[in-house]
């Protein structure tokens, strides 16, 4: 009935990334759209159905987050500074430990907050197992209360505790004191085995398989990290259970290296080799990826995540996104809880995905408007195995929808030939979101959660913390293990790529 049904309307919507309609509307049926159009129409034919929106806003699908790890406070707000990849790990050992369910809370509301309505959050855990899957509850448990969609991609690490693939012969060239130091890093014996794993993973999959908004994923951390044989596991699980896999690859220089000196070949043609490509697997970065490797996962189905923002605050460079979207492969937008400004606003990684990969000649490749609207939309989508569900506003479709307010926007004037989909991708910010839907619902009103009470929450979490005295042993034994893992990389043999580390802007402008 014309009742039970919602219109959303708007001055622009943005049906894709490539159309727009001017004084549009949608219509929400339950957890669906039922139909896209011109607003006077709309309104024709259903005249009794609740609206929301003006001309005044601007409708845009909901955005997809393809790579995350939720945090209630930030690594700055813990006093980590940002370093290259592999010494920054080590320091993440001086962070108080906060209650993962009020972290991943705070982290659904913030990205609520500007626009998301879609994640990829990815969590891996070490202890024992009773800890691990109590943990992984937690995050469900917040994601199903914050209302929003999320993959929650699971993983848990079997070597490479201290540096690539490599433990035991850094531990014997350890001094004395140092030794002692990075024997906090190893696994316990009470520690989650592979076996533990995948048990867990079973069980709570079991549990939320016909989650109307919650999906359990494979993630592993990174091919450095997890066996062959457990990737190759989680491959044919992931075909079973009908899931997906996300996983960290090349996200550094030294990963990039790692690659050659382990498997004799670039790291992706290595999992290729080994069977392990699909178009259920993703990968977050891919900043080093090679021209080989790009076309080896275009045609396997493969993913990536672009993540700028976390690419340039641990020194890992600009991802060859030019190269990747001239290839074909499908490429997301994620924003890896470490944005730029580390205030989780997808508009600037979106505005930072579109300047960072302007070439610097007459006609050289760049992104336009509509491959950075497609990256944090239908991108997303197809990388969430949702294509054709999410991503985009069309019959049929999930009613995830964003209302924006305009008036900071167009403020004083705007040219009425202006494309909006520039507009909003230069001008929009977390602090213009008005209205959240998700699957129908609203789940951001007036820029708040409906269904958190962020204030609420953030007192919980400040309170734990504080009560958390500061964990001075183990920022001793970072101390005391820094220096040698800084020497150990700066070890590594690199004279066959120094071209690869001439300035980011010539590298990129080759890619």
């Amino acid at each position: 009935m014309a009742e039970q049904k919602t219109i959303v309307r708007g001055r622009w919507l943005l049906q894709d990334a490539e159309k727009v309609i001017n004084d549009g509307a949608v219509v929400i049926d339950g957890d669906r759209i039922l139909e896209v159009g011109d607003w006077r129409q709309i309104r024709e034919r259903y005249p009794r159905a609740e609206v929301s929106g003006s001309d005044e806003h601007a409708i845009i699908p909901g955005l997809i987050n393809a790579h995350h790890h939720s945090s209630g406070v930030t690594t700055l707000q813990h006093g980590i500074p940002d370093r290259l990849l592999e010494p920054w790990l080590l320091t993440l050992a001086t962070r108080r430990p906060a209650a993962l369910y009020l972290s991943t809370l705070i982290s659904a509301g913030r990205l609520l907050h500007t626009g998301v309505t879609s994640v990829v959050d990815v969590y891996s855990g070490r202890g024992t197992a009773s800890a691990f899957e109590a943990s992984i509850r937690e995050g469900l448990r917040a994601y199903d209360e914050a209302g929003m969609r999320a993959a929650y991609a699971v993983g848990m690490h079997e070597k490479s505790y201290l540096v690539w693939d490599d433990d035991e012969g850094f531990l014997a060239s350890l001094p004395a004191d140092a030794r002692k130091a990075a024997a906090a890093w190893l696994p316990s014996k009470d520690s989650l085995s592979p076996d533990d794993f995948f048990a867990i993973f079973q069980r709570l999959w079991q549990e939320y398989r016909t989650h109307p908004r919650i999906d359990l994923w494979f993630g592993p951390p990174g091919p450095q990290w997890v066996s062959a044989d457990s990737l190759a596991r989680m491959t044919e699980l992931a075909e079973d259970y009908g899931t997906g896999i996300q996983t960290h690859l090349l996200e550094s220089f030294y990963e990039r290296l790692h690659g050659r000196r382990t498997y004799g070949r670039p790291t992706l043609l290595h999992l290729r080799d080994l069977g392990l490509l699909s178009p259920r697997i993703s990968f977050a970065h891919g900043a080093w990826l090679t021209e080989e490797e790009i076309v080896a996962a275009t045609e396997s189905g493969a993913h990536v995540s672009h993540n700028p923002s976390s690419n340039l605050r641990l020194r890992a460079g600009i991802a060859p996104l030019n190269a990747m979207r001239a290839a074909g492969l499908n490429v997301a937008l994620g924003m890896d809880g470490t944005t730029l400004n580390d205030d989780g606003d997808m508009f600037t990684e979106m505005r930072l995905a579109l300047n960072l990969n302007r070439t610097t000649w007459l006609d050289g490749p760049a992104p336009g408007v509509a491959d950075i609207w497609r990256l944090a939309t239908e991108g997303g989508a197809r990388l969430l195995q949702a294509a054709g569900r999410l991503g985009r506003l069309a019959p049929g479709c999930a009613a995830d929808l964003v209302l924006l307010r305009l008036h900071r926007i167009l403020w004083p004037w705007v040219a009425p030939e202006a494309d909006p989909r520039l507009l909003l991708l230069t001008q929009a910010a977390a602090r213009d979101v008005e209205t959240v839907y998700v699957g129908g619902e609203v789940v951001l009103r007036d820029g708040k959660p409906t269904r958190i009470d962020m204030a609420e929450a953030g007192e919980a979490l400040a309170e734990t913390l504080s009560a958390t005295s500061f964990p001075e042993d183990a920022a001793r034994r970072v101390q005391a293990l820094l220096p040698h893992i800084v020497a150990y990389y700066k070890s590594w043999d690199y004279a066959e790529s120094r071209d690869e580390l001439e300035p980011y802007s010539i590298y990129n402008s080759r890619r």
